[in-house]
């Protein structure tokens, strides 16, 4: 199924770590909003790195210098499953880029990193740091592990 990117990069001209993930979850482009699968642990992980309950989350990330987008603007893929994407537009990170004073860039998950590779390290130059990805399909990294993981984004 062709899937386009539809959720609006969070940014603003503070944002200082640009998160990236690879594309919206069939959960979050239903819900408008990024990480909104119940069992992924993006924001639970955030919470306990930050000691933080989130309660909105744009004013969460932009207390916090975050902006949060994905490396993907439109691909083919089934259902939210990132190893079968295939047919890759990336998005034009460099909007971000203009504006924010970003100074780390993290990728979360494998497919996100490959992609941030192949496509958008050589305009930007910028190497980014890899995450292990919050979702249940990563059940081999417990919640503890992503918090230590996690970590770097402060």
């Amino acid at each position: 199924m062709k899937v386009i990117h539809n959720l609006e990069s969070i940014y603003d001209e503070e944002s200082k770590v640009l998160i990236l993930g690879s594309i919206p979850s069939v959960k979050s482009r239903e819900e408008q909003f990024y990480y909104m699968h119940p069992s992924n642990r993006f924001w639970q992980v955030l919470e306990i790195v930050f000691n933080e309950k989130i309660i909105d989350k744009i004013n969460f990330l932009k207390k916090h210098h975050i902006a949060l987008w994905d490396v993907i603007k439109e691909c083919d893929i089934k259902a939210s499953s990132d190893s079968s994407i295939k047919n890759v537009k990336v998005n034009d990170i460099n909007k971000i880029l203009k504006v924010a004073k970003i100074d780390k860039i993290i990728t979360t998950g494998s497919k996100a990193n490959q992609l941030y590779q192949k496509y958008l390290y050589p305009k930007t130059k910028i190497k980014n740091i890899a995450l292990p990805s919050t979702s249940s399909a990563n059940a081999k990294m417990s919640l503890d592990d992503l918090v230590k993981s996690y970590q770097i984004i402060k």
